[in-house]
């Protein structure tokens, strides 16, 4: 075991194939394509504020292990909200930008952080020396550089489990839907309460009766006019909340060329045209959703769109798992569970580590109480409620 540090500044300098022989354990926000479409396209790079510091660990054989890490001049796209963090810093003349970002770039959705090469990976003891030498090596960079923390969001358990006790937990709250071996949507509805069954098959009736009908496509299958119109669609719900879209419609043609069997298109058609679209990605074994849009408002859409079109791909590909994003109470009632996802986070200066670590305390106090008042309001008949 060797493992010399060095600190990559463009995915376009990291070769794909040593990258993509890391183990993403079927997660495609880390892989080389998805990265470099960002890239690419301008999403990320030196000139926007998610400039890559990907670190990079070498033995005799190459790519030992990897980190993808960006440094941050703020917090937009990260969905771990630390911007109460910084203004503390900003009232005391601390400087807490730039920062050091571990995570897939505008994508909170957990998944491998500190890469290991997957033939050194299947050995525990090798994975776990490899990850504390990514966490070595970032401590080391902090300090070097004196940046003011450095953040790793949505890992996985267990690499959270391979932390050192400097690390500070953190925990927050979200919607995933967990499939349980169900045979077709209807086997899914049977473990539902009677009343919340009604609701669901109600609810999906009134798109059909709408007329509005449901075609797939993968990213390999979608034509590039159906990729423009879902990067537009999508366009509108960001410029609804005031925002640019985070990808370019460069960025979505790249994927689908790229990953094209990772990228999904559910798109609602209503007399042959295009009226709404979700888009997913598919992982090994998760569904997650990222995108929708639509050219306007039709009763229950979303919910058919986004949730029920999800579950049912879910189930007809046997998919455990189905991540629809963030935040979203209303996805309780339609069968998603309450799930805690993590970060973990290095404080540099000490006091503000201190005070942090009492903040964050209260908060995960906090989100166990909402986890467990949104765990009772589940459509689950009460022997199927997740503990």
């Amino acid at each position: 075991m060797t493992g010399s540090a060095c600190v990559v500044e463009r995915v376009a300098d990291l070769s794909a194939t040593e990258w993509n022989a890391l183990d993403h354990e079927g997660y495609p926000f880390t892989r080389y394509e998805f990265l470099s479409a960002l890239e690419s396209t301008g999403c990320i790079g030196d000139h926007t504020s998610w400039r890559p510091r990907i670190i990079a660990l070498r033995d005799e054989h190459g790519l030992a292990a990897a980190a993808p890490v960006w440094l941050r001049d703020n917090s937009y796209g990260e969905f771990v909200f630390d911007f109460a963090w910084a203004q503390a810093y900003a009232r005391h003349r601390l400087r807490y930008y730039p920062k050091l970002v571990v995570a897939a770039p505008f994508t909170p959705a957990t998944g491998p952080r500190l890469l290991v090469r997957a033939e050194l990976a299947i050995d525990p003891l090798q994975r776990e020396y490899w990850r504390c030498k990514l966490q070595q090596a970032l401590l080391t960079i902090v300090e070097r550089d004196s940046f003011s923390s450095v953040h790793l969001l949505f890992p996985t358990t267990a690499e959270l489990e391979t932390l050192g006790p400097e690390w500070l937990a953190r925990i927050d709250c979200q919607f995933h839907w967990h499939n349980r071996g169900y045979r077709d949507f209807n086997d899914f509805l049977t473990t539902f309460t009677a009343e919340k069954r009604k609701k669901a098959k109600r609810e999906r009736r009134r798109v059909a009766e709408a007329g509005i009908r449901f075609e797939s496509r993968l990213g390999s299958e979608a034509s590039l006019n159906e990729i423009l119109i879902a990067w537009q669609l999508h366009r509108m719900t960001f410029l609804r909340r005031g925002n640019e879209p985070y990808l370019a419609a460069e960025t979505f043609a790249q994927i689908a060329r790229t990953m094209g069997d990772t990228l999904l298109f559910k798109f609602a058609m209503l007399a042959g045209e295009i009226v709404a679209v979700a888009v997913f990605f598919v992982g090994l074994d998760t569904l997650y959703g990222r995108y929708w849009g639509s050219v306007e408002d039709y009763h229950s859409l979303h919910f058919e769109t986004c949730y029920h079109q999800g579950i049912e791909f879910c189930i007809e590909r046997g998919l455990a798992r189905f991540e629809p994003g963030t935040q979203g109470e209303h996805k309780v009632s339609r069968g998603f569970v309450p799930t805690r996802t993590h970060s973990a986070h290095f404080i540099a200066e000490p006091r503000f580590r201190v005070a942090i670590a009492d903040y964050l305390k209260q908060e995960r106090e906090a989100v166990d109480r909402y986890a467990a008042g949104m765990s009772e309001r589940v459509p689950y008949r009460e022997s199927l409620v997740l503990p």
